[in-house]
């Protein structure tokens, strides 16, 4: 949905963000990780606003869901609480429409039925979560929404191609 490569100028928004990234890379410091993470976060989302913001820019369709009624409030529910067990009727009331017409919209928006939507987010946080050696696949499958160790390693192998397991060792040698 971007370029290759996208240069965004530092601006009076970024150079403290910038800044403060810049003189925490300079020192070894406990907690320096955590700090990182979270800093380079915050330049990403601040370069990805400047970037759309852009008088020429054609913002792409996850901008203009997160900025669509019904549909963005849709994406922050599943977003902040992806392990709840959503259905289109619950999503639509909660955003104030009826199902039907939520259903739509949302498809027509962000190109894909709330529900498969849903799934996908929650096998890109599961991807993720599966980094963590530490953490069992059952572990995952719960953090994620699925009670069922067992549906949820058929959900990943039918969305990644590989069971978590095999996702895991994959990361690993490589």
């Amino acid at each position: 949905m971007l370029p290759p490569l996208a240069v965004v100028p530092a601006g009076p928004r970024t150079r403290a963000a910038l800044d403060l990234l810049a003189a925490e890379t300079a020192r070894e410091e406990p907690g320096q990780d955590a700090v990182l993470d979270r800093l380079l976060d915050l330049v990403l989302v601040l370069a990805l606003r400047a970037w759309c913001a852009r008088p020429q820019a054609e913002p792409s369709s996850w901008y203009r869901a997160l900025a669509t009624p019904a549909v963005g409030d849709a994406l922050r529910l599943m977003h902040e609480d992806p392990a709840h067990r959503w259905t289109v009727a619950e999503l639509a009331t909660r955003v104030g429409r009826s199902r039907v017409t939520f259903a739509a919209r949302f498809t027509g928006v962000v190109g894909e039925p709330p529900l498969t939507y849903l799934t996908g987010w929650r096998m890109a946080l599961a991807a993720d979560l599966l980094r963590d050696a530490d953490a069992t696949v059952a572990a995952v499958a719960h953090e994620v929404g699925y009670e069922d160790a067992f549906a949820f390693r058929v959900a990943f192998k039918r969305a990644r191609g590989l069971s978590p397991t095999d996702w895991r060792r994959q990361l690993r040698s490589g």
